[in-house]
């Protein structure tokens, strides 16, 4: 293995940028040349059948049957033009990723040859096999129908030379069995309450979108160094690995030069990705040594959730072209930053506010406070079940870590917004209200709020940004839709519950807009205690978020029951996003998954502490041991004692670290054993979380002081320094 480690370092070093094929165009010439959009719509499709569609998609209503096999036409001759072979449904199973299956465009002629065809039903609808994705106990194993069908609001696109067709994917009893199904639902949610508060202040207003705007944070490896070491290709992070000497201490790879071999792959997947659609926008260095950050411009909230899973796709692809692999595990180096997929997330209205940014009226400004203030009294009533949208196993190794957001759900506000928010609360007198001219407050008050330019608080998980929400605790490799499924649904609820409240004021005889400023006086009172604009990491704090009430569960299996509690199953089945059997069997899905990505972890690195490390360690070891002897011989007496002392210090130090490790070894192995035999999913994931995860711990403590102690030569895997910066 040492041969095999030397082997890929001197394969990377010898590494050069690979040469990209640059366009001669600029890129708004050739962006979305692979996308069926809008304007390929109208090239390719009857006007009608044009019309039609973007009808449907404007309005957010099914296709209608009829036109199903103009559409598929139409959007056949167009991929054929662009060298499509096949066609997909890409749907999101509960995996994180994204799932297809390729089908040729052919059918048989009658004549003993084939014509490829391709009509509405295949397009509108498909049925893939269910039985293998996870589903919670919704389907048998022997039960293998599901269905995919077209969401008309995501075009599709080619991926080499297959049609990709964005679609949910349900059971054959109707309940989702993806990320998208949900997702749509509470985008709907927060459309029809949404749109309803914004009609308060403006009539005109029919609709409302979510945004969302995501920071795809990742780590380059060569793939080398990346094949030599078995953890990272088996889990996507170290199981074991020291710190390297020099780290992130000197902060100066953060916007640092970026490294020639990455800037080719960056260019290469910046084309790739606007020939898709994709909005790539901008490119930098993370803080820790080679990580990275792609972000996007802001999209509707669904196009880009499909945006994000298609460029992790394409990452992968595009690095092994450039002799990379792209970890998007959180945390795949201990020591260091990990990743995450900061989430910026607003509200707008189809007559173009933002209702996050403030308005130069004071009516403006109070629609303003009041998107906010639910917002925030959302966060707060569903604080742990919006710790369970983003918690994994994966993401649990960087959350909390003082280099991330902490396991506690906050609202950092700013101080503008702090202190506006306090005088709201006390009632300050200079409140008035004048009936149909709308609020009239002094102008220290709403009508002064200006775009926040408070210091932006890195420890806060949930931060408003000036005319957004920051949802910074969403994992690097998480699907985006697990975190904007669970706010999108409390922020409906609580919207509606919001709008109910000023009618029946209003309904009892008070004015409209004192109406809307005591029932947003009322939810701030409400949501004080997940107000906090402090360092959330602090031990000070973790112990104040728990006098305050907020959820501080560390243990990832159980931050998981949130999505049971009946706060939880009631305001989903308020807003249509989830029925109780779903949130059920999507909880199976996440205890399954939680256990499962523990026990692999646990079984690679039981496989590398006894099949890898010990016996290097052992031959060592016995290098020393023949040297100790050696030079007693040669120089008997107390003098060998003496020469001698340093070896047989290291002998004694090894032997401690090595029993351990196979003590810890044979403990883990019983844990799990004894964790297998569990039946409940979520008793298992508990004892993995507690019996499984130390044993780990421990290992990989004692290994990692082995390596400092081993001869480097003889180590088999490459080491922190070699896997961070080479590159």
């Amino acid at each position: 293995m040492s041969d095999l480690r030397f082997k890929a370092v001197e394969e990377a070093m010898a590494r050069k940028a690979v040469h990209i094929d640059i366009p001669s165009h600029r890129p708004e010439t050739y962006y979305g040349s692979l996308v069926f959009n809008r304007q390929k719509m109208f090239e390719y499709l009857p006007k009608h059948t044009y019309d039609a569609l973007v009808k449907a998609i404007d309005m957010k209503e099914p296709l209608p049957r009829d036109l199903a096999d103009s559409v598929a036409a139409g959007m056949k001759r167009w991929a054929i033009d662009n060298g499509a072979r096949h066609y997909t449904h890409w749907f999101h199973p509960l995996t994180d990723g994204t799932a297809e299956k390729h089908d040729a465009f052919i059918e048989h002629d009658g004549k003993g040859g084939v014509v490829e065809e391709f009509n509405g039903k295949l397009l509108v609808q498909q049925e893939p096999d269910a039985s293998s994705f996870p589903n919670g106990g919704i389907r048998n194993t022997f039960e293998a129908r599901g269905y995919s069908a077209w969401d008309i609001s995501s075009p599709a696109f080619i991926v080499d030379q297959t049609l990709c067709i964005p679609t949910i994917f349900i059971s054959y009893t109707g309940e989702s069995l993806d990320y998208k199904t949900p997702l749509l639902r509470a985008l709907n949610a927060v459309d029809r309450a949404g749109t309803k508060v914004a009609q308060l202040f403006d009539p005109a207003v029919k609709h409302v979108c979510t945004y969302l705007g995501w920071e795809q944070e990742y780590f380059l490896v060569d793939e080398a160094l990346f094949a030599a070491r078995p953890d990272l290709v088996l889990t996507g992070r170290t199981l074991m690995g020291h710190e390297s000497a020099k780290n992130q201490q000197l902060e100066d790879h953060y916007f640092g030069s970026i490294p020639k071999r990455v800037e080719a792959f960056m260019l290469d997947l910046e084309i790739e990705a606007h020939r898709l659609g994709i909005p790539a926008k901008t490119r930098h260095n993370e803080v820790a040594p080679n990580q990275f950050e792609l972000a996007p411009i802001f999209e509707e909230a669904n196009l880009a959730n499909d945006h994000n899973l298609l460029l992790m796709s394409l990452m992968t692809e595009v690095g092994r072209r450039h002799n990379f692999r792209v970890l998007f595990h959180e945390k795949p180096f201990a020591g260091i930053n990990g990743s995450g997929k900061h989430n910026n997330w607003s509200l707008g209205t189809d007559t173009g506010t933002l209702l996050f940014a403030p308005g130069k009226t004071p009516a403006e400004n109070l629609q303003f406070v009041t998107f906010v203030a639910n917002t925030m009294a959302a966060v707060h009533r569903h604080n742990g079940l919006l710790k369970a949208s983003i918690a994994s196993a994966t993401n649990a190794h960087r959350l909390g870590a003082n280099e991330a957001p902490p396991a506690i759900i906050s609202v950092f506000a700013g101080r503008q917004l702090s202190d506006l928010f306090t005088r709201i609360i006390d009632g300050d007198e200079s409140l008035n209200f004048a009936g149909k001219e709308g609020v009239k407050i002094g102008v220290h008050q709403i009508p002064e709020i200006m775009v926040d330019n408070t210091d932006r608080n890195r420890t806060s998980p949930f931060a408003f940004t000036g005319n957004r929400f920051e949802f910074r605790a969403v994992g690097s490799s998480a699907n985006c839709a697990s975190a904007l499924i669970a706010l999108n649904a409390a922020v409906a609820d609580q919207l509606e519950a919001f709008h109910d409240k000023v009618q029946k004021r209003i309904s009892d005889g008070e004015d409209l807009n004192h109406a809307i400023l005591s029932e947003v006086r009322e939810i701030l009172i409400e949501s004080q205690n997940i107000h906090f604009d402090g360092n959330g990491y602090s031990d000070e704090w973790k112990a104040e978020a728990a006098r305050r009430g907020l959820d501080c569960e560390t243990s990832v299996p159980k931050i998981f029951d949130a999505y049971l509690r009946p706060e939880s199953i009631e305001m989903f089945s308020r807003t249509g996003v989830f029925s109780s059997v779903e949130l059920e069997a999507r909880n199976e899905v996440k205890w399954e998954m939680y256990t499962k990505k523990v026990q692999i972890e646990s079984r690679v690195l039981g496989d590398l502490a006894l099949n890898h490390v010990l016996p290097v360690a052992t031959r060592y070891q016995s290098i020393l041991v023949d040297n100790l002897v050696k030079l007693r011989t040669l120089f008997p007496g107390k003098q060998g004692e003496k020469i001698s002392a340093g070896d047989l210090d290291s002998i004694e130090k090894m032997a401690g670290h090595m029993t351990i490790i196979r003590d810890e070894v044979d403990k883990m192995i019983q844990a799990r054993k004894e964790a297998n035999q569990i039946k409940s999913e979520r008793e298992k994931a508990i004892a993995y979380h507690d019996n499984v995860v130390p044993c780990m711990e421990a290992i990989r403590d004692h290994i990692d002081t082995l390596e400092l102690m081993v001869d480097n030569e003889m180590w088999p895997l490459p080491k922190y320094r070699e896997l961070l910066f080479i590159r």
